[in-house]
């Protein structure tokens, strides 16, 4: 959503990534498909520092990928707190269960496989912070399955809202995931339970505040 040179600009003068956050970055695009799905740099930072803002006891992350997010998030856990990761993808894990034992987290990550849908409704925790990165057509179903389990003053953070930019697009020319997306960022602007603002990092973080 920027220039490359503005975003080289802004990586070089943002603190580096850890080791391990490079080591998953560099494995993610040699060997897995569709690295870009991966949130990088930046965004793993401004995860990090939402996390540490809010210091949370428990996060739900839905949509683990590669599990680089999930390591940002960690960041501001309370002592005794843990993330919940949920992703359809079991080829992943072997890798992804590495990555968190070289971040030393296994500790405070529970990664479970299957369908999100399926497993939302059987949580009995209560979170501060959510943040949604799955399949966008469910993108609605996740926030209405997570809404009564995140506390008053939590935070719902859902990634990729601009998709790459093709959310302006008129609606005759959306794809269905366009369409999807569209239909959840005016879902979240329209409901008065929360406070809403949507920031154009990456591909853009909707950042959901609930008032309630």
């Amino acid at each position: 959503m920027i220039s490359s040179e503005i975003e080289n600009y802004v990586t070089s003068h943002s603190t580096s990534e850890s080791e391990v956050l490079k080591k998953v970055n560099r494995e993610t695009y040699a060997k897995v498909l569709m690295p870009r799905m991966l949130s990088g740099h930046l965004q793993g930072k401004v995860l990090k520092m939402f996390s540490e803002m809010i210091r949370p006891t428990t996060i739900l992350e839905i949509g683990t990928f590669t599990g680089y997010s999930a390591i940002c998030l960690c960041s501001g856990l309370q002592q005794n707190g843990k993330l919940i990761t949920m992703d359809i993808n079991e080829e992943l894990e072997p890798m992804v269960k590495q990555y968190f034992s070289d971040a030393k987290l296994l500790d405070k990550i529970e990664y479970r496989i299957g369908n999100a849908l399926n497993m939302i409704p059987l949580l009995d925790e209560k979170f501060e912070l959510v943040f949604i990165d799955a399949d966008k057509k469910n993108y609605a179903a996740y926030y209405d399955l997570v809404f009564d389990k995140v506390v008053k003053g939590g935070y719902i953070i859902a990634d990729n809202v601009l998709w790459d930019g093709k959310i302006i697009f008129p609606n005759d020319k959306m794809d269905n995931e366009t369409k999807a997306i569209d239909a959840f960022n005016k879902k979240i602007n329209a409901d008065e339970r929360v406070e809403n603002l949507i920031l154009p990092i990456r591909d853009g973080l909707m950042i959901a505040k609930k008032l309630i």
